[in-house]
């Protein structure tokens, strides 16, 4: 692995930029599927979803905001709209008055297991299928080298 700070060789700059086109390409396919399928944006879905794996389907609203790399106060606004639709509720958090938990509804439960199947469908077709076995275990290497560089802080 190189460590010269200078500029990119040709297969450095090449690898980067198709990685930056593939990423941004599959998750428009995978989000513009989503929306056509269950009606669900990426961010509804990540919410619903981390809600459902979680006890009590109930997360701090600050662990969501975390989980997805956003602000407390645009996940608050997110939230408010996914409330209006009945996905979500807000309650407050006994630990912690300032803190609130967000509880996954039966309508956003109904919801998360009517766009699931969908989604993985989706997420089959466009990228794990296109991989074998040993493509998938190195991209997960590689993407676990990253996040735990990116994540060390």
């Amino acid at each position: 692995m190189s460590t010269n700070s200078g500029w990119l060789d040709d297969e450095q700059q090449r690898v980067w930029r198709s990685y930056r086109r593939m990423a941004a390409l599959l998750a428009a396919r995978v989000n513009r599927d989503m929306a056509r399928d269950s009606g669900l944006s990426e961010p509804d879905y990540d919410v619903l979803s981390h809600l459902s794996e979680s006890p009590e389907h109930k997360a701090r609203l600050s662990e969501l905001a975390g989980r997805m790399l956003w602000s407390n106060s645009r996940l608050s606004h997110h939230l408010t709209r996914m409330q209006q639709r009945g996905l979500v509720r807000r309650c407050e958090c006994p630990d912690d008055g300032r803190g609130a938990n967000i509880v996954l509804t039966d309508e956003g439960l109904r919801a998360i297991e009517a766009a699931a199947p969908a989604h993985v469908a989706s997420v089959r077709a466009h990228f794990v299928n296109l991989l074998d076995e040993d493509q998938l275990r190195v991209l997960g290497d590689i993407a676990d080298t990253v996040l735990n560089h990116l994540t060390r802080d």
